[in-house]
């Protein structure tokens, strides 16, 4: 009789880019196979939770789809025409095209191009290693996070706050600008066992009625862009009504007597008509948060994808400062941790031969690097090499319609390094087949928390599907590079990278599965001082001398409010474009990752479009009819699904789906724009008109 093999548990970190970077369990039951995905109990953030997603990996890993081997385009770039290729040949092709393209126009004609399928160290940067080493175009990363990072260093001088475990000893949890239950249940866990264990109250602060929102005490749901002018509400209430902390201030801020001053005429009633919310609902939150010391605001991504996104970030923030909820355990503000684990990642990025001079192109603005725009290309060369890791640009770049352009071009080589055969991949001249990352070893960071977890390897992948390392390791040797960091292993990277970092050796990691790096009490809330020179908390930052990555000051950053305000810079609807689009993340993909999965695609149907009853009535729309939108970037059409969780004049789409979920092949990011924000360049995702239409 045959018994089947008892599974084994292994560790490991949950790869995607979401700020939970949970800690795994993962059953393998053979050197291929895995079975349930689990959150570790053990992981004091994690705390036992996954995502359904995630939970759900067997069914992505051992999808039937995934990229086996290598390819080489045969048909129209976009169709499925592809020959298989042996990988000797397939590297040999890319690496002849890209020495031709240095030859023939520099290096800087060549742009390897990646984000973050996986935030692992090793194989998510060291992409930039071969970057580095041949001198090819630089990427200035901007699709995710600027905007966010910059607003909160703006206040504190530093990307990094109080212990997000915290939350669970608040007596207020304030969720400004994201919603966890989609994006980061781990931080509902803790939101949650505060409500259980404390009796807080929850308050979530967004702009439709998401499945966070669903579960707070208070909802406010605003007007898109707005939160800056209810922030400034708030901190008027607080100043009105003797709630700020004066002598915090005094010791820790820069201007309270200045801010108070600007606040004055910044009341309720102001902006109530800003914001839409009610002059009650605004007085009710201020209350809230000026008579609770450990009042905890948890700031997310969501808010800042807006023209006005960095600003709104400080704004928000500074109500913890005018209060000093810094002072206490449970409070204060918190939007990453990145600052605490002062990596020295020179081995995996090759930071040793970095040439500075090397220009540096806008991630963001792929489509118009792509077509050619002088304000991306400047006096360089036009990109004729792209190659491209853990990202999907045809699908996920803004402003689309130029990303497809630009890959259209038949001067343009393009490798694709890929899991499945994405929209990206379908315009490529070469696509290799990747691991996924029970398949190789790496090493991780919490965003949203303050873990180090490593990733090792538990099976075998499929096919010949090899890792970003072995790939990027593989075109070295072609291109004549040499580089410590090539002839290493990702166990080797790992273990140099940890010990040069300060964080022990790879051996240690491996049998304690995590390092907890957070702060002490004092550090994290700033008890000391806030990390600029003087101690003080910027409520008047300078907005162009933020520590934050930038590639110098970018969009309209001379016109940027002193101090904290409503700072109206957003696409507003007008006559054309009655309508303000959020692209809002779903629940059960993660960008465009796990949109080929048979669970995630069954919970979330098909594009559609959130539209208010009053809004459908006008249009003469009804539930699940077919509707065209569009403004002056693009148009695609979708289903409308009429209902009572967003504002009229507000709509929503959840996804990233494939464009080809699309009538047309249109994906939503035909209508969102790669306008740079400011001060450091962004992209707007949640910051768009539109106009809709009945079909």
């Amino acid at each position: 009789m045959n018994v089947a093999p008892k599974p084994e548990t292994h560790f490991s970190a949950c790869p995607h880019d979401c700020p939970s970077t949970c800690a795994l369990e993962v059953e393998r039951i053979d050197g291929n196979t895995i079975g349930r995905v689990k959150g570790a109990a053990d992981n004091t953030y994690t705390d036992g939770v996954v995502c359904a997603k995630v939970a759900r990996y067997a069914e992505r890993i051992h999808h039937p789809d995934r990229l086996l081997q290598p390819m080489r385009r045969m048909g129209e770039k976009g169709s499925t025409d592809f020959a298989p290729l042996a990988w000797d040949d397939a590297l040999d092709i890319v690496a002849e095209n890209l020495l031709k393209a240095e030859q023939d126009l520099g290096s800087e004609t060549v742009w390897p191009y990646y984000y973050a399928g996986t935030m692992g160290l090793v194989m998510r940067d060291g992409i930039n290693r071969l970057r580095h080493a041949k001198k090819y175009a630089g990427q200035f990363s901007t699709i995710c996070v600027n905007p966010a990072w910059t607003g909160f260093a703006a206040g504190t001088g530093r990307l990094a706050g109080p212990d997000p475990r915290e939350i669970a000893k608040s007596d207020l949890v304030v969720i400004w600008g994201t919603n966890p239950v989609n994006t980061q249940i781990n931080l509902m866990t803790h939101a949650i066992k505060a409500r259980k264990e404390n009796g807080a109250k929850i308050v979530v602060v967004d702009v439709y009625q998401t499945g966070t929102m669903k579960q707070a005490d208070l909802a406010l749901r605003l007007r898109p862009g707005t939160d800056g002018a209810l922030a400034v509400a708030v901190m008027h209430v607080l100043f009105r009504d003797g709630y700020a902390n004066r002598d915090y201030m005094e010791r820790y801020a820069d201007c309270p007597d200045d801010l108070e001053r600007h606040l004055q005429s910044r009341t309720p009633e102001w902006a109530s008509e800003i914001t839409g919310l009610s002059v009650d609902q605004i007085e009710t939150f201020a209350r809230m948060v000026g008579s609770t010391p450990k009042t905890y605001l948890r700031l997310g991504y969501g808010f800042t994808r807006s023209r006005n996104g960095a600003f709104n970030m400080h704004a928000a923030m500074s109500i913890a400062t005018v209060t000093g909820a810094w002072l206490h355990e449970g409070g204060g503000a918190f939007h990453t941790n990145g600052a605490i684990f002062h990596w020295n990642k020179s081995m995996i990025e090759g930071l040793d031969v970095l040439d500075p001079s090397i220009r540096l192109l806008d991630q963001s603005r792929i489509g118009p690097v792509l077509t050619g725009d002088p304000h991306d290309l400047g006096d360089g060369p036009p990109v004729t090499a792209l190659f491209v890791q853990n990202t999907n640009p045809v699908t996920i770049a803004p402003e689309q319609n130029k990303v497809k352009q630009g890959f259209a071009r038949e001067d343009l080589f393009v490798c694709v390094h890929e899991q499945f055969m994405t929209e990206t991949a379908r315009c490529a001249d070469i696509v290799l087949p990747a691991t996924m990352f029970l398949e190789h070893d790496d090493v991780y960071q919490g965003g949203g928390h303050q873990h180090i977890i490593l990733g090792p390897k538990i099976v075998d992948a499929p096919g010949e599907c090899r890792s970003n390392h072995d790939v990027l390791k593989g075109l070295a040797q072609r291109l004549g590079v040499e580089h410590a960091g090539f002839d290493m292993s990702p166990r080797e990277l790992i273990d140099w990278t940890l010990q040069q970092s300060g964080w022990g050796t790879i051996e240690a990691l491996e049998e304690n599965h995590w390092i907890d790096c957070q702060p002490d009490f004092e550090r994290a809330h700033y008890v000391g001082g806030f990390a600029y020179p003087d101690g003080k908390f910027r409520f008047r930052p300078d907005w162009t001398s933020v520590k934050a990555a930038n590639d110098g000051p970018m969009g309209p950053h001379e016109q940027i409010p002193s101090l904290p305000d409503y700072w109206d810079i957003t696409e507003n609807a007008d006559e054309q474009h009655p309508f303000r689009l959020v692209t809002a993340p779903s629940r059960s993909f993660l960008n465009t990752t796990f949109n080929e999965t048979p669970g995630s695609i069954k919970k979330e149907g098909r594009p559609e479009l959130m539209i208010s009853f009053d809004d459908a009535a006008r249009l003469g729309v009804d539930d699940g009819a077919r509707i065209a939108i569009g403004n002056e970037r693009g148009r695609t059409v979708l289903h409308a699904k009429v209902c009572e969780d967003v504002n009229p004049g507000v709509v929503i789409s959840e996804g990233i789906w494939p464009n080809d979920a699309f009538e047309g092949g249109n994906g939503i990011n035909v209508l969102t724009s790669a306008e740079q924000l400011a001060p450091y360049g962004g992209a707007a995702f949640h910051d768009n008109h539109i106009w809709i239409e009945p079909l």
